[in-house]
């Protein structure tokens, strides 16, 4: 008999987050723009999930996450919450398809990286 997990708490998703990110930097560092974007995505997602959960939001999948980054941008009236998501899934979908120009993902990652300390922050 299979034993399930238990399910990850508010902090536990807080604390990925931070660690994605720093696997991130790791990664693009070591030239893994595709790593690096998954886990850059990974980070900006456990974020949310963490507000969200804190909250009583939906969580589950993409489009609750996004949807609730709308929410959070709105109810602090912080767009910058809302655009740092989006950027973030252009990190999601660079992971599938390594399309995404490397100036773009300088510029871009540090906007990722302020979604998440946004978020965190309102926990």
């Amino acid at each position: 008999m299979a034993m399930e997990s238990a399910p990850m708490l508010t902090d536990d998703h807080a604390q990925t987050a931070l660690d994605l990110l720093a696997a991130s930097d790791r990664e693009f560092g070591a030239g893994d723009v595709v790593q690096g974007s998954e886990n850059l995505w990974g980070a900006a997602t456990c974020a949310m999930i963490a507000v969200a959960q804190r909250r009583g939001w939906d969580h589950d999948g993409h489009r609750a996450l996004k949807e609730a980054a709308e929410r959070l941008a709105a109810e602090h009236d912080d767009i910058k919450i809302e655009l740092g998501f989006a950027i973030a899934e252009k990190f999601r979908s660079n992971f599938y398809n390594n399309t995404m120009p490397e100036f773009e993902m300088n510029g871009d990652r540090p906007k990722v990286r302020d979604l998440v300390r946004r978020a965190l922050a309102l926990l």
